[in-house]
C-alpha cells in the first residue's frame, strides 16, 4: 500500500517534467519562426512589384531593406536567447 501511495504522489511530478519540456520545445519553434517571419514580411513586401513604392528608385533602397532584414533578425535573435528561450 505504501508503495501504491508513493507512486501516485511521484506521478504528478513526471507529468510535470514532460510538460515542462514541450513548454520549451514550442518556445524555441516559436521564437525561430518569429525571427524568419521578418525577412519573409520585409521581402514579400519587395516582391509585390509596386512602381509607387520610395524606397525602389532610391539608390541604396535595395541595401536598406536587407540591413533593416538583419537587424530586426539579429535583434529578435538577441532578445529570445536573453529570455532563454533559444
Amino acid at each position: 500500500m505504501k508503495d501504491r501511495f508513493r507512486q501516485l504522489r511521484e506521478q504528478p511530478d513526471s507529468i510535470t517534467a514532460v510538460q515542462s519540456g514541450g513548454a520549451d520545445n514550442f518556445k524555441k519553434i516559436s521564437s525561430w519562426a518569429a525571427i524568419l517571419f521578418a525577412p519573409t514580411l520585409v521581402g514579400t513586401i519587395y516582391g509585390m512589384n509596386f512602381e509607387t513604392m520610395p524606397e525602389l528608385k532610391w539608390a541604396a533602397g535595395y541595401p536598406f531593406a536587407i540591413l533593416l532584414m538583419a537587424a530586426v533578425c539579429v535583434s529578435l535573435y538577441f532578445i529570445f536567447k536573453r529570455r532563454d528561450w533559444l
